[in-house]
């Protein structure tokens, strides 16, 4: 095969196709994509591609290098049609003809050798490394360039099989001190290739690379010197990277390498200035270097400062300050929009933690990560200099909190009266930047600084007042708890005024700025909006008549947010007058496979439990709206398995957000939805059974919320479903679950059932407590699963006392350390009673965890009369058992909860 010759009429067919793939004419386009098809089925169709590469010199560099990317996508996508003759003829003149003068045939070249490599393995071809190692010894500067532009594709492609032992030997340790040595070369493109296959290893540690380590370091001593950005960007990539991994080897030169760093940052060129940067961000992220840093903080600041100045390229691309409201946005606009199932989660008092109706995925870590779509600065493109610049003045503040103000604060009074004004746009980003780390230093300045900003926000440049939207939300908490309350009225109401006129500007970018920080301000002023709510609403609604798509999502969550945050004062005839009109149409112009129903379900979602009763009038066809998608989802789920070459699988986004919006109504109506779930068709329990064991995880999360909230409202429907319910349910409690949310919302089902379902539960809850203890007693579990496991273990306990209470001292301590942070509420309450319960039936099984039990007694702030006349007696009981004892136990409890006790019960 290595002698193969191709046939001259199909040499000159393909080469012609090949040359028309180029063409303008999409018809012409479509007919060489068919007979470029049909080529597939020539056996040695492969070989003329890899000839025209490598062999025809005369052909356009254009023409070869598409022959090349054909070659690459069948080895990608179709190797196992390949014979192993043609993939050796292949092999040979990739190799052979790696170093081609032609720089784009040599990077096709790199490009078609590591897809071979990824395909298979390096083992499968085993002289391709000491080949191409062998020619970075060539006199030939093309050969040496295209056998490095190909090892460095392997570096990165198949970096995890370097660093293994094949036949004996590991690449990775003859590779590394070689490539080093080229780091001195001559040829720019050399020592960048050089850099690009080093830094590959560095942060996995590999050791090759930790045994050559030193050698490293000085070679990137020598590169510092260089003047050619390529170059320098590599070496401020490696730094960073050497930061996070080893800065043992830094630290001893941190003078010179923060030298380097500091001018690096300032670069001319963006890229290197922007990598440079992320040096101060990894710096600052690593509390072992917090003191090496700090010396450099007086001439670092001023050069973040420096990169968070729009540059002329971001002005030109952003300063727009048209009046763009009613332009439609274009499709590249949009970002694709995903909705996160409903987790439940408890009001907790521990640091950290989300309230109710808090972002539960956040609490729980869940099974797939999410797209953050509220970046702080999301409105300012993609990652640039100017975001990480804010970004590590972020995490600098965080570190460095109040001490770096007497820097900062000087060179932000500058920025922020500034006559240019970018310049004052950065000074107030900078203010927004190191609100959390700096707040109460910077809190003696708010007086001044907030009535600044909002006066900002009448600005003639959009950017300006975008920016200034967003650090006012950063100081929403203070507008709402000045240092002085009296003050609130003077803070709070000029920052709702001033947001909500950023919410109708007539330019798009500020109509997100200021929608998202009235969102903010909404989180956290809640009811203190309550006597602002007409004309908070007007402005929303108004809004509704003049936003393009993509801020209209925004402006959804801001109403979501806002009927999350004042709740039921939400619920009157002229508040519901003035949203659901807009609300509705809106609904009724979606159809049901527009993914713009997603933030809209979302909405109605909370609006619907603010307002409770007040939504019935609206509740039939939304209820049957819902019931209809999840259904039709599950039809063309089924369709799908069997005939899936003709039926596509369903979007399971469309199912969850339609189960939770029948929560968000489940919860609003309350009893009142037990009308609507008796008559729905299909029926909507008979849905659900199917629901809670689909293969999507976040389909089941959605459909055990639903399921709790369904038995608070209606139980004596879901009472024939009951026997299946809870036999699927007991399968998604699992200590070592991969699915957290799932167990979450599963465990407090069980839970709402239990209170439900009372002595009747008993036939459940040895298989339950079998999997609750465990994720009870487990210090990995996150915080609301542990906080869920202990109310159902305590419900349980309350309704089968005689079955909980014998496996009492099991998990006795686990449950009061976790339920001593719940806030007080009514599932608390349940919970309690429960334990108090199991106490009566097994004392014993409390006195090795008295002392705990005696803290989460507590730390309730007020004790239900029921429940505090529950724990009076079993402490007063336990303080008789104890007898002499008790002086000894009491006098080893905390002070707080020593003298709490002896306030309330007399002890």
């Amino acid at each position: 095969m290595l002698n193969w010759q191709p046939q001259p009429e199909g040499l000159n067919q393909l080469t012609q196709l090949l040359r028309d793939s180029m063409s303008a004419n999409n018809a012409v386009q479509t007919q060489v994509r068919e007979q470029l098809e049909s080529f597939r089925n020539v056996p040695d169709y492969n070989n003329y591609l890899i000839y025209i590469l490598t062999q025809m010199p005369q052909e356009l560099p254009t023409t070869r290098a598409i022959a090349g990317l054909l070659l690459k996508t069948n080895i990608q996508y179709h190797s196992n049609e390949i014979r192993e003759d043609v993939l050796e003829y292949v092999k040979a003149l990739a190799l052979r003809h790696v170093g081609d003068p032609d720089p784009d045939v040599r990077n096709t070249l790199g490009t078609v050798i590591t897809t071979i490599l990824s395909r298979n393995s390096i083992m499968s071809w085993p002289e391709v490394l000491p080949h191409l190692m062998g020619l970075l010894d060539s006199q030939d500067p093309y050969v040496v360039e295209g056998a490095f532009k190909a090892l460095a594709k392997i570096c990165e492609d198949s970096g995890d099989e370097l660093d293994m032992d094949i036949n004996g030997e590991r690449p990775l340790n003859f590779m590394i001190p070689k490539i080093i040595t080229y780091f001195k070369s001559p040829v720019v493109t050399i020592r960048v290739c050089a850099l690009t296959c080093i830094n590959q290893f560095i942060t996995r540690k590999s050791q090759s690379f930790m045994v050559n380590i030193d050698a490293f370091v000085e070679g990137l001593g020598h590169l510092s010197n260089d003047t050619h950005p390529d170059v320098r960007k590599h070496v401020c990539q490696a730094m960073v990277m050497l930061l996070e991994v080893r800065p043992d080897k830094l630290i001893p030169q941190i003078n010179n390498v923060v030298e380097y760093m500091l001018y690096s940052t300032k670069d001319d060129d963006e890229s290197v200035a922007l990598e440079a940067c992320e040096f101060w961000l990894a710096f600052a992220e690593q509390d072992a270097l917090k003191e090496h840093l700090r010396p450099h903080l007086n001439r670092v600041i001023p050069v973040l400062l420096q990169g968070m100045v729009y540059s002329e390229l971001d002005i030109i691309s952003l300063d727009v300050d048209d009046e763009d409201g009613a332009v439609p946005d274009r499709p590249e606009d949009m970002k694709p929009r995903f909705h996160h199932a409903k987790t439940h989660a408890t009001e907790n008092t521990a640091a950290g933690s989300e309230g109710a109706g808090g972002d539960g995925d956040s609490v729980l870590e869940d099974d797939d990560d999410e797209d953050d779509e509220d970046d702080d600065d999301d409105i300012y493109m993609e990652w640039n200099l100017r975001k990480c610049s804010a970004s590590a003045l972020d995490v600098l503040s965080s570190v460095y909190g109040n001490s770096m103000l007497e820097i900062l604060l000087p060179l932000l009074q500058t920025e922020l009266f500034h006559t240019e004004w970018k310049h004052r746009e950065c000074g107030i980003l900078a203010l927004g930047a190191v609100a959390e780390g700096c707040m109460s230093g910077i809190e003696p300045h708010l007086p001044t600084l907030v009535p600044y900003l909002i006066s900002t926000l009448k600005d003639s440049k959009s950017l300006v007042r975008a920016i200034t939207c967003w650090t006012l939300g950063r100081y929403a908490r203070w507008c709402v708890y000045p240092t002085n309350p009296e003050d609130r009225t003077k803070y709070l109401v000029p920052l709702i005024e001033g947001l909500l006129s950023m919410v109708n500007d007539s330019n798009k970018r500020v109509q997100e700025a200021g929608c998202s920080a009235f969102a903010t301000l909404e989180e956290e002023a809640c009811e203190h909006l309550v006597p602002y709510l007409f004309g908070i609403l007007q402005t929303l609604v108004h809004a509704f008549s003049t936003y393009q798509q993509k801020n209209l999502l925004i402006l959804y969550d801001a109403i979501g947010t806002l009927a999350d945050s004042v709740g039921n004062a939400l619920n009157k005839k002229e508040y519901i007058d003035l949203l659901m009109p807009c609300l509705i149409e809106k609904w009724q112009r979606l159809q049901d496979d527009d993914r713009d129903l997603f933030p809209l379900f979302e909405c109605l979602s909370s609006v619907t439990t603010a307002l409770g009763q007040g939504f019935l009038p609206f509740a039939p066809p939304v209820f049957e709206r819902c019931v209809k998608i999840v259904h039709a989802n599950l039809m063309q789920a089924q369709m799908h398995v069997q005939n899936p070459e003709n039926v596509p699988q369903p979007d399971k986004d469309f199912m969850i957000v339609a189960l939770d919006l029948l929560s968000g109504l489940t919860q609003g109506l309350n009893t009142s939805v037990e009308s609507l779930v008796a008559s729905s068709q299909p029926s909507v329990l008979q849905i659900l059974s199917v629901c809670l064991a689909d293969s999507s995880a976040e389909v089941r999360q959605s459909s055990y919320a639903l399921l709790g909230d369904l038995a608070i409202s209606c139980f004596m429907h879901i009472k024939p479903y009951l026997n299946a319910f809870m036999n699927e349910l007991i399968g998604q409690i699992q200590p070592n679950t991969d699915f957290v949310s799932v167990c979450n919302n599963a465990a407090w089902a069980a839970g709402e059932i239990a209170l439900q379902y009372g002595e009747n539960m008993g036939v459940w809850v040895q298989p339950l407590l079998e999997r609750l203890i465990p994720l009870l007693t487990n210090e990995t579990t996150p915080r609301t699963l542990l906080d869920n496991s202990a109310i159902t273990i305590g419900r349980l306990g309350l309704v089968c006392p005689q079955l909980v209470g014998p496996h009492l001292e099991a998990f006795a301590e686990a449950w009061c350390h976790t339920c001593r942070t719940i806030r007080d509420n009514d599932e608390k309450d349940t919970a309690f009673r429960g334990l108090c319960a199991m106490i009566q039936v097994n004392p014993q099984g409390l006195i090795k965890s008295l002392a705990p039990f005696c803290d989460a007694v507590a730390q309730w702030s007020e004790v239900p009369p029921e429940l505090d006349q529950q724990f009076g007696k079993i402490l007063q009981g336990y303080k008789n058992m104890m007898g002499g004892q008790w002086d000894a136990f009491a006098a080893s409890l905390a002070p707080d909860t020593r003298n709490r006790l002896a306030q309330r019960y007399a002890l």
